[in-house]
């Protein structure tokens, strides 16, 4: 810090001799800005509880506001330290929700894309800034829950400000009273990276575009005695502007920097902490931030607990309560209102969270109806706040911003089996009529392949829906004997699908369904039994799919199961057998016929923190045709680490297509390793029994099969880019397998 002890004692002195021995100087905290590095502020908090310091008065911009507000308001700095070590700030500060919050229909597409643009009035539209926050909302209704109803922050346990920036006016916005949510989100909301938050008129962004270190404010308020944390160490040195991204913020901040110097000489206890080596964006290293401040503040301790010691010998003892959390529980809601409808109306809200008047609520109770209704994809935003009225009623006010109604979207996806592609998806809502969704996906790449689905919403709750599919796909395959490739074919196959789904919630699904699939293919390179033609068919089916993953790829936690029961019948086939070269006439000599078969798939993938940063996966997998005569058409399709085609059973080891089976049951045992932040180390071993139903004649290749996988993973922005080295006991060969991206 910079004062001494000296001056600690002469100006706690001539204080004393300006305002009288009764009149006990007030002490203002300033807390500067700084994004993830902000979290090193709490263990100057803390070090201001054990020296028994009152603060009279808070400041605070940014992530400031949002550790000053949590003291404000009544959290001690100990329990601002296990807030913020227990925070998902992967999930907080992002633009994905948990997955478990989505509805089963919505979650396949869920986290597919890199870019999703909206299109308004027939013309893209680019966002104006990307994270959103949805979970920061529902984070802050929950920890504001304690000033529930206050709307005067002088009114909190400590009078509390915060800075935002409206970039209409270019002029700083102190709030010291309104919403304290809202405040300090947008005292926060630094440009293109947060959206702005619009209010009364006002576009408003970080704070610290123009007052990150509001000292000036805190003086005001009637601090005589000021301790200000800052963050920031000023403009950016020569050494350090070698990016386009550090010359922009430099560019951002230079306003601000001219006031950083004029807010620094008046504190009068200055705790510098620059944090080398970390940014605005370092939240994946919160535990180190947070563990650098409480250091910090061990070491400025001795200087604070003087202060404290100097103004009891002087004042007399002052009693200091370090719990100061108001009590807040569950509050009976007699009334709603609802803000920014559009496209959908209020009883599609309502029924869609299951919300009810004249019942008791408690914020977190409220956040997590509103996942509900957010996972149905309408809605881009969505807080509240909870009013009590003169008359001791208190009403719930919805404010919902809707998504466009229409989104094009863009991924890429490359592995060594499908190869490279550009997948181009229009996904639109209500088009066609009330309460639906439309989407085309076209696979742009080595492989044809394209998808058209319309899905309509029935019940008041939305959770009847008619599903209709039709795609198209061309693919390039190899076929193997003994392990060994021997071949390799072309097929074109296309199916159209109705089926009809009940959601009981957001974890599961069932239903019913018919689809026809039509087949051709033929070979591209010759071997000793060939097949070429054609075949159409019908299958009736029933299917349950069930998903509490907590993210799409590389879940923490969660169990997911696919499985499906069916009915072939109907085929119409068109295939001429070779054996050599030469036809074969008596398709009985190969035991092959083309009476109906039932058939059953079953996929259930788990996954299970096991320690920090260590995960436990185990994968089931089978696929079983009964009474299936040597049908060829409809077999499974054992290999590759990455589902990427019909009647595919990933195994890792082995290339896709290594076994063609009527018959085959996998169990996968794997770790995942969190290496460091959206890095993955995977271990992953599997076995196999085949052949165990209708057993095939010709196609010759072991029952059994044992594999394993070693994979390196890293999430980019634009997908999960991931390089494996297999190995297959059998085959006795080592292999390696790149994906990248989500496929088709």
């Amino acid at each position: 810090m910079r004062k001494s002890y000296f001056f600690a004692f002469f100006l706690i002195l001539g204080l004393s001799y300006g305002f009288g021995q009764s009149e006990r100087p007030k002490i203002g905290l300033t807390l500067s800005g700084g994004g993830a590095k902000g979290l090193a502020h709490i263990g100057i908090l803390k070090a201001i509880d054990s020296a028994g310091v009152k603060i009279d008065y808070i400041t605070g911009t940014s992530m400031g506001a949002v550790v000053g507000s949590l003291y404000a308001i009544g959290y001690s700095g100990k329990q601002i330290e296990k807030l913020a070590r227990n925070i998902d700030w992967g999930l907080l500060l992002s633009n994905e929700m948990a997955l478990k919050s989505l509805a089963m229909e919505e979650k396949g597409e869920y986290g597919k894309y890199a870019i999703e643009l909206p299109i308004i009035k027939r013309k893209l539209s680019l966002p104006i800034g990307v994270l959103q926050g949805q979970e920061l909302w529902f984070k802050f209704a929950e920890l504001y829950k304690p000033v529930r109803g206050i709307s005067d922050f002088a009114s909190f346990s400590i009078p509390f400000k915060c800075v935002a920036t409206d970039i209409i006016t270019g002029k700083a916005v102190v709030f010291d009273s309104g919403d304290i949510s809202t405040a300090v989100r947008a005292s926060m909301a630094i440009p293109s990276a947060f959206t702005p938050v619009d209010l009364d008129g006002m576009k408003l962004v970080d704070g610290g575009m123009l007052r990150n270190f509001p000292v000036r404010d805190v003086k005001e308020m009637g601090a005589d005695i000021v301790i200000g944390s800052s963050l920031s160490s000023g403009l950016y040195s020569r050494e350090r502007l070698n990016n386009v991204i550090d010359i922009l913020l430099q560019l951002a901040f230079f306003k601000e920097n001219d006031d950083f110097l004029e807010e620094v000489p008046l504190c009068d206890y200055y705790v510098e902490q620059t944090l080398e080596g970390y940014s605005m964006a370092s939240f994946g290293d919160s535990e180190t931030i947070i563990d650098l401040g409480i250091e910090k503040g061990e070491s400025i301790f001795p200087e604070i607990k003087h202060l404290a010691d100097s103004l009891d010998a002087i004042y007399g003892k002052q009693i200091f309560v370090e719990d100061r959390l108001p009590k807040n529980d569950s509050v009976l809601i007699n009334s709603h209102s609802i803000i920014g409808l559009e496209s959908t109306t209020e009883t599609f809200f309502i029924h869609a969270i299951k919300f009810g008047d004249g019942k008791y609520y408690t914020e977190a109770a409220i956040s997590d109806l509103i996942r509900k209704v957010y996972g149905t994809r309408y809605y881009s935003s969505i807080n509240f706040k909870i009013i009590k009225h003169e008359d001791n009623t208190n009403e719930v006010v919805f404010r919902v911003v809707e998504n466009p109604l229409t989104y094009a979207k863009l991924g890429l996806h490359y592995n060594d089996f499908s190869g490279i592609s550009a997948l181009l998806n229009f996904t639109t809502r209500d088009f066609f009529t009330k309460y639906s969704r439309s989407l085309v996906t076209y696979n742009i790449g080595e492989n044809l392949r394209l998808l058209g689905e319309h899905m309509q919403y029935f019940g008041l709750q939305k959770n009847v829906a008619l599903i209709a599919r039709l795609q198209v796909e061309n693919f390039k395959f190899n076929t193997y004997t003994d392990l060994s490739r021997t071949g390799q074919y072309k097929q074109f196959y296309t199916v159209g699908e109705l089926k009809g789904q009940y959601a009981g919630n957001r974890d599961w699904t069932g239903g019913i369904g018919i689809r026809q699939e039509y087949i051709r293919f033929k070979p591209l390179v010759e071997s000793r039994l060939e097949a070429s033609g054609k075949n159409t068919f019908l299958t009736s089916f029933a299917f349950l799919k069930f998903n509490t993953f907590d993210r799409p790829i590389y879940p923490n936690k969660g169990l997911k199961l696919e499985a499906e029961l069916g009915s072939v019948f109907n085929q119409k086939p068109d295939i001429e057998f070779l054996e050599d070269g030469v036809p074969i006439t008596d398709l009985s000599t190969l035991g092959i016929d083309y009476e109906n078969y039932q058939r059953l798939s079953i996929m259930l993938d788990a996954y299970q923190p096991i320690a920090p940063k260590w995960t436990f996966n185990v994968v089931f997998q089978a696929g079983l045709n009964f009474n299936y005569s040597q049908n060829l058409v409809n077999n499974f399709q054992v290999g590759g680490l990455t589902r990427t085609f019909r009647n595919q059973i990933t195994f890792a080891g082995y290339n896709e297509g290594v076994i063609s089976t009527a018959s085959v049951a996998t169990l996968g045992l794997g770790v995942n390793c969190s290496l460091f932040k959206n890095g993955y180390l995977t271990f992953k071993s599997n076995g196999l029994v085949s052949n165990f139903t209708s057993r095939e004649k010709y196609l010759r290749f072991d029952t059994w099969l044992t594999g394993h996988a070693v994979s390196f993973a890293y999430l980019t922005p634009i997908g999960a880019l991931e390089f494996s080295i297999m190995y297959g006991d059998q085959s006795n060969d080592l292999g390696t397998y790149v994906n990248f991206g989500i496929p088709f």
